[in-house]
């Protein structure tokens, strides 16, 4: 491997039972080793699957990652890549229904939001909604408040389904 290696880790936090061994293939592609997950049932979905991956590799292997699983059907994920000599840490969040989210983090795993990104929102400030929007777009909100359950559940937790009302 050239260049700084780094770590992170893969968290399929939902995937239908026959897509398992294709994402075991699919990740090993991008690591170049063949892998193997530890599969248990995902309580927050009948006949999904979880695992957990940590991986080490060359800066951008968790873009690679994320790249590779992206687009498929069911399937629920996260890639962390921690920072390392000259590139910051990373996060990629996918849902099946909102696609992939992208941010970097912080040494603690929090999203850092670009000066870029702060300032197009304050130029939103006459609108609170649409500038609260712009942050919850930045800060990648719907990503986590759909993949909650999800990460809950993995934890051993039992599932509570909560629903907004109002």
């Amino acid at each position: 491997m050239a260049g700084a290696i780094t770590r992170g880790v893969l968290f399929v936090h939902s995937a239908p039972r026959a897509l398992c061994p294709h994402l075991e293939w699919a990740a090993g592609n991008v690591l170049g080793t063949r892998v193997s997950f530890d599969w248990t049932p995902q309580p927050a979905g009948r006949g999904l699957y979880r695992a957990e991956y940590s991986w080490q590799g060359a800066q951008g292997t968790g873009a690679r990652l994320a790249s590779a699983l992206r687009g498929w059907d069911h399937l629920r994920y996260e890639v962390t890549e921690e920072a390392s000599h000259g590139a910051d840490g990373a996060r990629w969040s996918h849902t099946p229904d909102l696609g992939i989210f992208h941010a970097m983090t912080d040494v603690h795993g929090n999203v850092v939001v670009p000066e870029d990104r702060i300032r197009a929102a304050l130029d939103l400030a006459h609108d609170p909604r649409a500038m609260r929007d712009a942050l919850d777009l930045a800060l990648g909100t719907a990503w986590d408040d759909e993949l909650e359950p999800f990460r809950y559940a993995g934890a051993g937790a039992p599932v509570r389904w909560l629903h907004r009302v109002g």
